[in-house]
């Protein structure tokens, strides 16, 4: 594994295979920014590095965009492999089995190193002098509430006893000059440890590391289970610690080659009205609600510094790529571990989510001995009872002889294949994320509404050697044509 170690390091990388686009034309924080990142993603261009934003001429502060975004011909994966320690070329279904070797090892806690020479301490900020606002943080969307700083950095937290440190996301919104308005869930491993510290009547200390190694957002989007530190599964993923220093003004450590660090306490009863942005189902946000408030006690920053913004939104973006990819990975580990044989999962980033797709051996039948409804039943009980399964409604169950990281042979399979009549498996009022624009008003504030899996397996319809082949290039063409044709295909005038 290629552990690279800062956002630097990460740019560095995708700048050498035609990744980053450094745009040193004068843009607006105010929307400019924000729509070049869309229409970046709707492109899947290069990851947009701005290096000349109005209002900040006078200051080096950059805004990379599209951290994790997809990428043009054949690196369409190569900034969710880089940061994750593999070659650009990897395959959705390569970086989701790398994630579940590193979930069956031990973890590796982080490295405490020196303060004095970290690059996330050269510049400190305490008290009064503190101004969020000195920061290029751009107004994303059109109709945002506030400038969003926190769209792809970590918020790092821990219990009042120190047993458990989370490191999550949430987008957190400047609502002062120290100040910042947090969506924090309460079913949330953040909102959980927060819920502990306003039992004992304590603000929650928590500090806000932006611009982090680029394994990072991936590991904090993984969905481990209540208790388990993010951080040790990143050293497990690298085989080495993270390196932290400790924060200026609470007591947590942060990672020391972050670009910016914000400090401070979220007190239990503080709130300040937060909204609306765009979330990933990729609808316009209308609505704003009071939310916890941050106050700020310091800010440390690395000279120059890098802010990553994510253009929240309709897929594909980070919401998609950072969050299915480490849903999936953790479903399928969850999946083996039960004795199913399963061959791979995958979120489609296309499908915002909405749809995981899993798929089965095409022996599963000979290897349980079951029908298909009662594999899909299984299935569905061990996906949907747990944190990885929460915001997954629909599962597609296919076998293996579809690439499920194809959206076109997916599409098709579920065209194809699921009888309309009886070809779903039904799981009502299970624990479900309230964003979906289907959901009914008590759906969303309950968290709770019906899930289903489409049943789009053949092997129990047709027998054994008599099931349907697909009848694709590589099934329909003898050996020597396909080559002939592969061998010829300049000379047939193509590109």
């Amino acid at each position: 594994m290629n552990h690279l170690r800062s956002l630097r390091e990460f740019i560095d990388e995708l700048d050498t295979i035609g990744e980053i686009q450094r745009v040193d034309t004068e843009v607006d924080w105010r929307l400019e920014i924000g729509a070049i990142i869309r229409r970046g993603y709707d492109l899947t261009a290069p990851a947009p590095l701005f290096t000349n934003i109005t209002g900040y001429t006078d200051t080096r502060f950059r805004v990379l965009g599209a951290p994790g975004g997809l990428g043009g011909p054949g690196r369409r994966l190569a900034r969710v492999a880089l940061a994750l320690g593999l070659p650009p070329t990897a395959s959705g279904q390569d970086i989701v089995e790398a994630i579940v070797a590193a979930r069956s090892k031990p973890g590796i806690p982080p490295v405490a190193v020196a303060s004095e020479g970290a690059p996330c301490k050269q510049n400190i900020v305490r008290g009064d002098d503190i101004d969020l606002l000195a920061f290029p943080t751009p107004l994303i969307h059109g109709n945002d509430g506030g400038r969003y700083i926190q769209t792809y950095g970590m918020n790092i937290a821990k219990t009042p006893d120190g047993s458990w440190t989370n490191w999550s996301i949430n987008r957190m919104m400047i609502a002062g000059r120290d100040t910042l308005a947090c969506l924090i869930p309460g079913p949330q491993h953040l909102g959980i440890i927060r819920a502990q510290w306003g039992k004992i009547g304590k603000p929650m200390p928590i500090a806000l590391a932006l611009g982090v190694e680029p394994g990072l957002p991936y590991v904090g989007a993984m969905p481990l289970p209540e208790n388990a530190d993010e951080s040790h599964f990143l050293g497990a993923l690298f085989g080495e610690g993270l390196e932290v220093v400790p924060a200026e003004t609470v007591d947590l450590m942060v990672p020391a080659t972050s670009e910016i660090v914000i400090e401070g306490h979220i007190a239990f009863e503080d709130e300040a009205m937060e909204g609306p942005m765009n979330e990933y189902p990729g609808y316009i946000a209308v609505d704003a609600s009071p939310k916890p408030l941050f106050r700020v006690s310091a800010v440390t920053y690395r000279d120059d510094a890098i802010l990553p913004v994510v253009a929240a939104g309709p897929p594909v973006e980070e919401d998609h790529t950072g969050t299915g990819t480490m849903h999936a990975a953790e479903i399928l580990y969850q999946l083996r571990e039960a004795g199913l044989p399963v061959a791979s999962t995958w979120f489609s980033y296309e499908s915002a989510l909405h749809w995981l797709i899993v798929s089965v051996r095409r022996d599963w039948r000979e290897t349980l001995n079951i029908q298909s409804r009662e594999l899909a039943q299984r299935i569905g009980d061990i996906i949907f009872a747990g944190k990885a399964g929460f915001g997954v409604p629909k599962v597609l169950l296919v076998e293996d002889d579809i690439d499920i990281t194809n959206v076109d042979e997916v599409v098709w399979a579920f065209a194809t294949r699921t009888h309309p009549e009886h070809g779903e498996v039904h799981f009502p009022a299970e624990p479900t994320a309230a964003l979906s624009v289907y959901l009914d008003e008590q759906e969303q504030h309950s968290y709770r509404a019906g899930k289903v899996i489409h049943n789009c397996l053949l092997a129990e319809l047709h027998p054994e050697g008599q099931r349907p082949v697909k009848g694709s290039f590589a099934n329909g063409w003898p050996a020597e044509i396909q080559q002939r044709v592969l061998n010829n295909w300049n000379s047939y005038g193509y590109e």
